[in-house]
């Protein structure tokens, strides 16, 4: 059986929800092999992230180069990159190994509210990786940084999700978790909008969503799937680990990337929210000019 390969540079998460302990399991969770640049290790828990160490740029280009080098890669995404030269030292190996399926997580802040994103490397994301980007995957916050303006309501996620795909982005994704209602998410391929949405699950337990749904787009496009079908499997995946996230720490805790594995097995694992599953969304991309 053929593997598909899926490479996440990201930043460590030494709490285990986020980062690149996330994306390791969502990839495997979802049939790939998953392989890493490491771009910093951070101190975190569910409370928040006490500590950012910086991996020296060319570690993390010899890292790149001995991945993608020797195995090869078949999509790529992108987390936690805190300063400019780590941006463009990452911009410039994407280029190298012509890495044409990538997801742009545009992470700036730690779900407690810690800024994982210099605000001068803010231009250098905006101008050397999001034109590389097959899929760039901002939630509200992010979004209101890359386009400029605030978000309240769908509409003015269409607007924002316009104005990023000017960016140079070929899709965007914007995720509406921040606001309130249904979660809803808006892909914007540059032509149309498709809308996606899921019930809300009410937990606090969210730690490590957007790097678990950008890992899930990734792997689905290394399988060979459609954009749109790429980003509806993950949110649905993404909501299933909300639904069954697990309650550690004092703070937010993780998802579980594996729930679908325990169910099949007829087990929850211990101490794992139970919550029967709820069929309300609209299927595989409500489409809209």
């Amino acid at each position: 059986m053929e593997v598909k390969r899926v490479l996440t540079i990201a930043g460590s998460d030494s709490g285990g929800g986020a980062g690149i302990q996330a994306d390791l399991k969502t990839i495997t969770a979802l049939g790939g092999f998953g392989m890493t640049v490491i771009t910093a290790l951070t101190a975190q828990n569910t409370l928040g992230v006490q500590g950012v160490y910086e991996i020296p740029v060319d570690f993390i280009e010899k890292q790149f180069d001995s991945v993608a080098s020797d195995i090869g890669v078949d999509a790529a995404k992108t987390g936690m990159l805190s300063s400019s030269a780590i941006i463009l030292s990452v911009a410039k190996k994407i280029r190298q190994y012509k890495i044409r399926k990538l997801v742009v997580d545009p992470v700036m802040v730690a779900k407690g509210g810690s800024p994982l994103l210099r605000e001068e490397a803010r231009g250098a994301l905006m101008k050397e990786l999001i034109p590389l980007a097959t899929v760039v995957t901002p939630n509200i916050p992010e979004a209101e940084v890359l386009s400029g303006m605030r978000i309240l309501t769908k509409d003015s996620m269409k607007k924002a999700a316009v104005k990023i795909h000017k960016l140079g982005a070929r899709n965007v994704v914007v995720k509406g978790g921040h606001l309130k209602g249904a979660a809803l998410d808006l892909l914007f391929d540059g032509e149309s909008f498709h809308e996606f949405a899921l019930e809300r699950i009410e937990t606090k337990h969210t730690h490590g969503t957007g790097c678990t749904f950008a890992s899930a787009v990734a792997t689905g496009l290394a399988r060979g799937d459609k954009v749109p079908e790429a980003v509806k499997r993950a949110k649905e995946y993404v909501t299933h680990a909300i639904r069954f996230g697990f309650p550690l720490g004092g703070g937010h805790g993780p998802t579980n990337h594996f729930a679908a594995l325990f169910c099949s097995l007829g087990h929850n694992p211990a101490g794992a929210a139970d919550k029967a599953p709820k069929k309300n969304h609209r299927g595989p991309g409500h489409v809209t000019k």
